[in-house]
């Protein structure tokens, strides 16, 4: 593309009560991509109404290149060539980062408290910040994990108030096994939603081959269920069956 024009026009809303966050991103990519751009404002309602008229179109931002319309900010991303995130899109980022962050978590918790990174109680750490992370997605939309978490468990399909109670208990044992406290109490519980859990993945996943979404980092994630669900509660079944041999 490097016979392009390198001059646009976008026209994106910037009110007094409200700034356009596409608006910004169209503008941003435009110019990383050497582009001078004739940023045109939209100050109002009636004036952004009057726009979308004129031009027949249903949203902003809009972005003109040599007197073409290219669109909003998805479609400028698509005449660049970059990807477009799609609304049902599967994606592992969320888990990645969950794991990533709280790996890193558990190392700079070793060395500040025992002045070195690879210890067994880094792996301990791990696993319980892990835990404790995972249960504060799924708590902070509880209805929409518990609809999809209704999906494939067993045990709550048979007891619904389960698919309510198991975040606050992944959360109790997370806590508990990283003070390595009231492990009488942390232990079973990991054992049971572990456990459970494990099967229910197993059963869903690999035995009637469904193809569901995970709940393990919230209801509105499109984590697909299967490996990463499985090794979540793995790694809950086996950090009980370490802390009790411990």
């Amino acid at each position: 593309m490097t016979d392009q024009p390198r001059d646009a026009t976008l026209y994106r809303m910037v009110m007094k009560n409200h700034l356009c966050p596409f608006g910004l991103k169209s503008l941003d990519l435009l110019k990383r991509e050497g582009f001078t751009v004739d940023d045109r404002h939209l100050t109002s309602r009636e004036e952004t109404d009057a726009f979308q008229r004129e031009y027949n179109v249903d949203t902003t931002p809009q972005t003109f290149i040599d007197g073409q319309r290219i669109g909003g900010y998805d479609e400028l991303r698509r005449y660049f060539g970059k990807s477009v995130k799609e609304p049902d899109e599967v994606t592992y980022q969320p888990v990645i980062a969950v794991f990533a962050c709280t790996a890193l978590m558990a190392l700079a918790a070793s060395w500040a408290a025992l002045g070195t990174v690879f210890t067994v109680r880094t792996l301990e750490w791990f696993v319980a910040i892990s835990m404790c992370v995972l249960a504060i997605l799924k708590l902070r939309d509880l209805e929409s994990f518990s609809n999809m978490f209704l999906g494939y468990d067993l045990l709550a399909q048979r007891w619904v108030r389960y698919a309510y109670l198991y975040p606050f208990g992944e959360a109790l044992a997370g806590i508990l096994m990283i003070a390595d406290a009231l492990l009488w109490l942390a232990i079973p519980v990991a054992l049971l939603i572990g456990v459970i859990g494990a099967v229910s993945v197993f059963k869903a996943v690999y035995v009637d081959r469904r193809e569901l979404k995970c709940a393990c980092v919230g209801g509105d994630s499109n984590v697909p269920l299967g490996f990463i669900s499985l090794t979540e509660n793995l790694m809950m079944v086996g950090m009980a069956a370490w802390m009790l041999i411990k």
